[in-house]
């Protein structure tokens, strides 16, 4: 690990004023990414901003209509609040499939969303259900947020600061994970929306991505064989030691039908 200066500000106004003051700086969430990164010398920056001490930043507020979770809410938190159980269960279940006990307690939404590691679990809920982040500049669309492999629509100095999931009446996630790690080989996170059915898969790709042929199919038929023969192609899928492009594209069927069988 390199040396860095360390910041701990109380506020958001604090942490984007260090960042800004630093020449190459970095914002820590949860440290659940970042952490591992410095340890093995991959990034060497020159001072780290961890948002720990903004205590604005936790907490679950929910209106019944929609679900508003605080950047620094931890997985576990997520996965234990009976607001996030009551307007959106299938969050709750997704937050609580995330890693293990330990990355649960450290690890945190937005940190998570921030980072878009193609095998995050949270990505999905996200798209699948229309959620809005909002930063300390903005509010950003979900389809409009996730651009490409480590890569969201945040611009320096941007923190987000919660992301609201609207109430759906049907949802799910199901995700084929790595037998060590828990992440996402393949997670697919299916909802009926006021808007439509919306389907998006996490980490099978680069990058979260929706599947319009099943989102159109469930609109004619709401059931686990409407999604059934609906393949997903290959090309341009994730392929490593644990899984080629072919089985991943496999993974993605299979994961739709048992995520809309579990919506119900």
């Amino acid at each position: 690990m390199y040396d860095f200066a360390y910041h701990k500000p109380k506020s958001v106004a604090d942490a984007v004023a260090a960042l800004k003051k630093a020449s190459e700086g970095k914002l820590m969430a949860g440290g659940m990414t970042l952490i591992p990164t410095l340890k093995q010398r991959l990034a060497r920056p020159s001072d780290v901003v961890d948002l720990a001490g903004v205590g604005d930043l936790r907490g679950i507020k929910s209106d019944g209509k929609s679900v508003t979770i605080g950047g620094m809410t931890r997985h576990g938190e997520v996965a234990t609040s009976a607001d996030v159980a009551k307007v959106v269960p299938a969050l709750a279940k997704l937050a609580a499939g995330i890693g293990d006990t330990q990355v649960r307690n450290r690890g945190t939404i937005g940190g998570s969303i921030a980072n878009n590691d193609p095998a995050a679990d949270y990505p999905a809920a996200v798209v699948a259900l229309g959620a809005t982040i909002t930063t300390n500049e903005r509010k950003i669309a979900a389809d409009d947020f996730f651009k490409g492999l480590f890569e969201t629509a945040l611009k320096d100095g941007e923190v987000i600061t919660s992301v609201t999931f609207p109430a759906v009446s049907k949802a799910a996630y199901m995700k084929f994970p790595n037998p060590a790690s828990r992440y996402a080989m393949v997670g697919v996170f299916v909802a009926q929306t006021s808007a439509g059915p919306r389907v998006a898969v996490t980490g099978a790709g680069p990058c979260v991505f929706r599947v319009k042929a099943m989102e159109e199919a469930l609109a004619k038929s709401w059931s686990a064989d409407a999604v059934a023969n609906i393949k997903v192609p290959a090309s341009g899928l994730n392929s490593d030691i644990h899984g080629s492009a072919e089985y991943r594209a496999h993974l993605v069927t299979v994961m739709a039908k048992r995520a809309v069988a579990a919506a119900g």
